[in-house]
C-alpha cells in the first residue's frame, strides 16, 4: 500500500477523500436519526457530527486520529466537494422561496422579518464592541471594526428556513397560524440576511477602499438587473418548453449549470458564492410546480442531501471547544443570550401588537431564533473572507447549535394535524394541474 502511495499521490488523497465521506455519511445518519428520537432536526445531529469528528474530541484522542482520518492535503479536496453541495442548497432555498407563502400575512410577516432582524443585528452590533478587540487580527491581518461588527450583527440576525419548515413539520404547526406566519418572516429574514452577507463581503473584498466598493456595488446592482430583465424570463420560457417536450435531464442540467455559473459571477463581483446560488434559484419559475418538484427539485435535493453532510465534517474540522479559554465561555455565554434576545424580543413585540396570543407570540420568537444550517453557512463564508478567528467561529458555531437545539423542546404541544389550521395557507397544486396547464 505504502508503495502504492507514493507512485500515486494524486490518486491516494482521491481514495482518503471518498473514504472520509462514506465515514462523514455513516456519522451523520447515525447522529440524524439519534437526533430525530430527542425531538431535534437531524440537521442538529449532522453538525454535532460534524464537531465530534473534529479537533474538539476525535482530536483529543491518542493517535491524533482527525489528522489521521482528515490530512491537511485532503481537506481542500472535501472542501470543494462541500462547496457544490452547498451552492445546490442554496440554489434550492432561493428557488423555494413561495411569495404565495408571504401573501396571507404579508404586512405581519414583514414586521416581524424586520424587527427580529434589527433588534437581533442591533444587538450583535452593541456586543461587537466588547468582542472585537479580543478578535481583531486574523492571520495577521487586522480586521476592521465596521467588517466584524456588520457580519457579528448578521449572524445574530439570522433564521433557518430549512430548518424551520423541518420543525414545524415535526410539531405539528404546518398550517397553523403561527406556523404560516414564521415560515413568511422567515423567508423575508433569509433575503434580508443574505443582502447583509453580500454586502459584508463587498466591504471585506473592497478593504476599505471606497472606489472599490463602489465599483462591486455597481456591478452588483449589474448583477441583479441582469438575472431580474434577462435570465428569469428567459429561464421561464426554457422550462414550459423542456417541461412540455419532457426533457427533464436537460433542464436539470441546465439549472444545475446556471446556479454553479451565478455562484461564479458573484464570485468575482467579490460578494460570495452562495449568494449568486441563492439569486439565481430566486428568479426561477415555480410553474409548472408539481412536475418540477419530481423532475427537478427532488432531484437536486437528493444529491445537495448527500453532500451537505461534508460540509459539516469541514465545518467540524474549524471547531476547537478545547482552545476556548475562560474569558471566551464568558463570550459565548454572552453571545448565545444576545442571539436569542435579539429574535424574541423582535419577534414577540410585533405580533402582540398584532393580537396574537401569548402561547402563539413565545413559539413564534423560539421558531425565529432557529438558525442551523443556515448560521453555519454564513459563518465558513466569513472564514473564507477572514472576518473570523478560530475561536470565534467556534463560539458562533456552538451559538447556532443551541439556539436551533432548544426550539423543539420548549415549543407548545399542539394538536394533531387537521386542527388549529390557517385557512390562509396555500394549498398544494395537483400534478394533473400542471399537465392540463402543459398541454394548453
Amino acid at each position: 500500500m505504502s508503495e502504492l502511495a507514493a507512485a500515486n499521490p494524486q490518486e491516494m488523497k482521491v481514495a482518503v477523500m471518498l473514504a472520509d465521506i462514506a465515514l462523514v455519511l455513516v456519522a451523520g445518519a447515525l447522529l440524524g436519526r439519534l437526533a430525530r428520537r430527542l425531538r431535534q432536526p437531524a440537521v442538529v445531529g449532522e453538525i454535532t457530527a460534524g464537531i465530534l469528528l473534529g479537533p474538539s474530541l476525535l482530536g483529543l484522542l491518542p493517535g491524533d486520529l482527525t489528522e489521521r482520518l482528515f490530512p491537511v492535503d485532503v481537506r481542500p479536496l472535501l472542501s470543494a466537494v462541500s462547496q457544490v453541495g452547498l451552492v445546490l442548497f442554496m440554489f434550492l432555498v432561493g428557488w423555494e422561496f413561495e411569495r404565495r407563502l408571504i401573501r396571507p400575512h404579508a404586512g405581519l410577516a414583514a414586521g416581524i422579518s424586520v424587527s427580529s432582524i434589527a433588534v437581533a443585528f442591533g444587538l450583535g452590533f452593541a456586543l461587537a464592541v466588547v468582542l472585537h478587540p479580543h478578535h481583531s487580527t486574523v492571520a495577521g491581518h487586522e480586521i476592521p471594526f465596521s467588517a466584524f461588527a456588520t457580519f457579528l450583527g448578521t449572524a445574530m440576525s439570522i433564521t433557518a428556513f430549512p430548518v424551520l419548515a423541518r420543525i414545524l413539520s415535526e410539531n405539528n404547526l404546518l398550517g397553523t397560524r403561527v406556523g404560516s406566519l414564521s415560515l413568511a418572516s422567515a423567508a423575508i429574514d433569509d433575503v434580508l440576511a443574505w443582502c447583509l452577507l453580500a454586502y459584508v463581503s463587498a466591504l471585506v473584498a473592497s478593504d476599505g477602499d471606497y472606489a472599490d466598493l463602489a465599483r462591486i456595488g455597481a456591478l452588483s446592482l449589474a448583477y441583479v438587473a441582469l438575472m431580474v430583465l434577462v435570465v428569469r424570463p428567459l429561464a421561464a420560457r426554457l422550462t414550459w418548453r423542456l417541461a412540455a417536450a419532457e426533457r427533464w435531464t436537460l433542464l436539470l442540467s441546465l439549472l444545475c449549470a446556471g446556479a454553479l455559473a451565478s455562484a461564479w459571477l458573484t464570485t468575482w463581483i467579490g460578494i460570495h458564492a452562495i449568494f449568486g446560488a441563492f439569486f439565481f434559484g430566486l428568479v426561477m419559475p415555480r410553474e409548472p410546480a408539481t412536475l418540477l418538484v419530481q423532475h427537478v427539485r427532488r432531484p437536486v435535493d437528493n444529491v445537495s442531501t448527500v453532500l451537505l453532510p461534508v460540509f459539516f465534517i469541514v465545518t467540524g474540522l474549524g471547531v476547537d471547544l478545547g482552545a476556548l479559554t475562560g474569558g471566551d465561555v464568558v463570550a459565548l455565554i454572552a453571545i448565545i443570550a444576545v442571539a436569542c434576545a435579539g429574535k424574541l424580543i423582535g419577534a414577540v413585540v410585533p405580533a402582540r401588537l398584532a393580537g396574537m396570543s401569548w402561547r402563539d407570540t413565545r413559539d413564534l420568537g423560539l421558531l425565529m431564533n432557529t438558525r442551523g444550517l443556515t448560521e453555519l453557512i454564513i459563518l465558513n463564508a466569513a472564514v473564507s473572507l477572514g472576518v473570523l478567528d478560530g475561536r470565534m467561529f467556534t463560539m458562533l458555531v456552538v451559538m447556532a447549535l443551541v439556539t436551533t437545539a432548544m426550539a423543539g423542546p420548549l415549543l407548545s404541544r399542539r394538536p394533531a394535524p387537521g386542527q388549529d389550521r390557517d385557512d390562509s395557507a396555500p394549498t398544494p397544486v395537483e400534478p394533473a394541474a400542471d399537465l392540463d396547464r402543459l398541454r394548453t
